[in-house]
């Protein structure tokens, strides 16, 4: 029987003399069908409209039903009354997304006649309605419910909602509308105006907590005849930037503007029921004034370019009232000088690097002795900054040939820098990393340096790195970038000091296509050997394969409750085969079934009787380079490692075997099971939740494990098998998520199951190990890879 909320059963009662019960739903899935492609209408707003089709909220016949109703006269509740007034506002159409991840649209206006004023909300369907009207005219708007607002009644528009336009002149009585455009000039604390103006600024959109929310804010800087003004938008009013694409140049009016008094400045808030029109009104032009560097002088609201050639790491201090902030500094040049410009807060986490241009529009120019270029440009929270912006033909020499001497400096360059402290650049491959050391300083604080070496194309610069720098993640191989070292002047060669000024980066791929290889840099060669005859413990080796198989990556959680990942693969060479385990950041590397592979510096470990290695971060994985290995195919190492088998032969503890046969049946209906994403177990379906009896924690997001078991049969026997995780994806042919959509669509776990008994019948070729299964006293296959199904 179909079940039915309780909310439309209240509404059936309201007319359940004039129709049957059955009648009433079957009245609701007409509605339903009429209006599919709607998007804010539920089961109960279709209940109110079956429940119009006869009655008014207050029982009234639909043949006594009022024409109009006056603002006064309307209650909370009311629905399927017809208004008639003054369009006195509109605001913009605003998106929304709501609760059940649809998204929307919806205006608002204020509607007034000679009793009264009130709030009309249109919505999605409803918006197209605005292109019959606009502020000033007299509508009559069809068919609306009014509701309990957040401070005062309301009315909303419905599906079957419309709007006539009307003759003004035919009501005298209404409160006439206001269309006077005010100048700047005229614009007093506590009015609501309108303006024409040109956008001179807009900056970036600043966040702030507002009552443990996110709130957004943004005051655009307009320009009209009489002076320059700001419009603050705030929260989701800051997206009618984008709808309404908005940008420096463009003329605007905007309606219902509100006017406020700070700090005796007069500026304007955009309210909820204005609008901003984007046109081709009469507005002033706006000109843009670009102060040269070398002219900066003490000076506010200024707009700036130069190029980008020193730029200092975000550091983090804190207030007086405890709260936090940040600070970040950088070097602005152009053809007449250099400027120290200071970003804070929100503005430290502009994406900015040395090269770039930088316009800066609102900075402000102080005095600064301690700046090294005697001024400073302080960004605020009015700044708008644009990295890399358009620029004319002439500015853009200008600022090329300022750039052309920010490059970073070859490492056998440094010998002929003759003075200590220097500030270079340099980009080069760590070849030697040594383990941080504490020690105490003279004021009894204690600090941190790390030494390392590393090398380009032309030499090799020691290079220490204190406190913080220090504590910068790498290894051995990694190229690094290092910006505003310091040279140190030893007795035979410079060294550098990488301290709390400089930077240490990651450099772009072109930036190391000349950088050697760790193998020609360093200067111990790792030991090259074939993968039989590696053995536990061995260091400093060197192994070249071909990958045999790649799984997915594993989280699991260390014992210090971070979270790692492992990922196994399988490597062979003509000698044997080897697992290896990449750990955290190396379960990363892009690696694909045969090809060619190259590990230096692993670790060699015993597992079950097995050697296996293991990838760290000390170990470098490369492609080899074509001179250094000469392998088989991935078919002919295969073939090697692969012993093909009867079912007969097979024994426990086989592995790597090839098995081919015909699937004679399935075992279970059940694909996908619920792991815990911490221990990788089984959790359990309790009290309406996942529980992992390992952890002991309830899970609400678990892992999902894919495992399908079936039965093989060749012409000597019959063997259970079972694929996991990638194999079970490739004998089913379909991906995990895409079982887990197909379960959730259907709400039907065993939905899958027609699919899993296609393979009966098949033929399947497999790659996997045998082990004895003690519950069911018998001999079973785990699948690895599937080679081949035939029908």
């Amino acid at each position: 029987m179909r079940e039915v909320s309780q909310e439309i059963k209240d509404e059936y009662e309201k007319i359940k003399d004039k129709i049957s019960f059955e009648e009433f739903l079957n009245k609701m899935d007409e509605y339903k069908k009429e209006n599919a492609d709607v998007s804010f209408i539920d089961d109960v707003s279709f209940a109110h409209m079956v429940v119009g089709d006869y009655i008014t909220e207050k029982n009234e016949p639909l043949g006594e039903k009022k024409e109009f109703w006056k603002i006064n006269e309307l209650e909370t509740g009311t629905q399927h009354v017809n208004l008639l007034g003054r369009v006195m506002s509109i605001s913009n159409v605003k998106k929304f997304t709501s609760k059940k991840g649809k998204e929307g649209k919806l205006a608002n206006m204020i509607l007034a006649d000679a009793t009264g004023r009130i709030r009309v909300v249109l919505w999605t369907e409803n918006i197209k309605l605005l292109d019959k009207f606009q502020e000033g005219d007299v509508v009559k708007i069809n068919d609306v419910d009014v509701k309990q607002g957040f401070r005062e009644d309301e009315t909303h528009m419905n599906i079957r909602s419309s709007v006539e336009k009307l003759e003004s002149k035919d009501y005298p009585d209404f409160p006439p509308y206001n269309d006077k455009i005010t100048p700047f000039k005229e614009i007093k604390e506590d009015m609501e105006v309108n303006i024409v103006a040109r956008i001179v600024r807009i900056p970036r959109i600043r966040s702030f907590d507002r009552n443990g929310r996110d709130g957004k804010v943004v005051s655009l800087e307009l320009q009209d005849e009489s002076g320059n003004m700001q419009l603050t938008l705030w929260n989701k009013d800051t997206q009618l930037i984008d709808d309404l694409d908005l940008k420096e140049g463009d003329a605007i009016k905007v309606l219902g503007a509100q006017s406020r008094a700070r700090n005796g400045e007069i500026s304007l808030n955009h309210s909820w029921i204005g609008r901003i029109i984007k046109g081709d009104f009469d507005a002033p032009e706006y000109q843009e004034n670009i102060i040269k560097l070398g002219d900066a002088h003490e000076i506010r609201n200024v707009t700036l370019i130069g190029l980008v050639s020193k730029v200092y790491d975000t550091i983090t201090f804190e207030r007086d009232d405890g709260s936090t902030g940040k600070v970040k500094s950088l070097e602005l040049e152009d053809d007449t000088g250099a400027i120290r410009v200071t970003m804070w807060n929100e503005d430290t986490e502009t994406e900015i690097k040395k090269g770039d241009i930088m316009k800066i529009i609102g900075g402000n120019i102080e005095f600064d002795d301690y700046s090294g270029t005697n001024y400073r440009i302080n960004t605020n929270w009015n700044s708008k900054l644009i990295i890399n912006p358009p620029l004319d033909e002439k500015m853009k020499e200008i600022l090329s040939e300022v750039g052309k001497y920010i490059k970073p400096v070859k490492i056998n360059d440094l010998n002929n820098i003759e003075e200590d402290g220097e500030e270079v650049d340099i980009i080069g491959r760590v070849v030697n990393l040594y383990e941080p050391n504490e020690f105490q300083r003279d004021d009894g604080t204690t600090g941190l340096v790390r030494t390392t070496e590393m090398a380009d194309e032309t030499g090799m610069v020691r290079v220490s790195m204190w406190d913080s720098k220090a504590e910068y993640p790498m290894k051995e191989g990694d190229a690094l970038k290092i910006e505003n070292a310091r040279t140190r002047l030893g007795e035979y060669q410079v060294d550098l000091s990488v301290g709390r000024t400089s930077r240490i980066l990651k450099p772009t791929e072109e930036e190391i296509s000349s950088l050697p290889s760790l193998q020609d840099a360093e200067s111990m060669l790792y030991q090259t050997k074939k993968i039989e005859a590696l053995a536990e413990g061995d260091r400093d080796v060197s192994i070249i394969g071909r990958i045999l198989s790649v799984n997915e990556p594993n989280q699991f959680t260390k014992s210090d409750g971070s979270t790692g990942i492992v990922r196994s693969i399988e490597i062979a060479d003509d000698t044997g085969v080897i697992r290896g385990s990449l750990w955290d950041d190396q379960s990363n590397a892009p690696l694909k079934e045969g090809e060619l592979v190259k590990i230096e510096n692993p670790r060699v470990n015993l597992r079950n009787d097995r050697v296996e290695i293991s990838v760290g971060r000390t170990t470098l994985i490369t492609k080899p380079k074509e001179d250094e290995v000469s392998l088989p195919s991935l078919d002919e190492i295969q073939e090697k490692l692969y012993p093909f088998k009867k079912i007969e032969d097979i024994e426990e503890g086989d592995q790597n075997i090839k098995v081919t046969g015909e699937v004679v049946d399935i075992r279970g209906n059940k694909i996908l099971f619920e792991m815990c994403p911490n221990c990788n177990k089984r959790v359990n379906y309790v009290d309406d939740a996942y529980i992992c009896d390992i952890c002991g924690e309830e899970i609400e997001n678990p892992n999902m494990l894919m495992i399908i078991g079936l039965l093989m049969e060749d012409d000597t026997g019959t063997i259970s098998m079972t694929f996991f995780r990638q194999s079970a994806e490739e004998v089913l042919g379909m991906t995990t998520a895409e079982a887990e959509e197909i379960i959730a669509a259907t709400g039907d776990e065993g939905s899958l199951e027609e699919k899993v008994g296609d393979l009966v019948g098949r033929q399947i070729t497999v790659i996997a190990d045998a082990n004895f299964d003690e519950y069911n006293e018998e001999v079973r296959l785990n699948a690895k890879k599937l080679v081949d199904v035939k029908l």
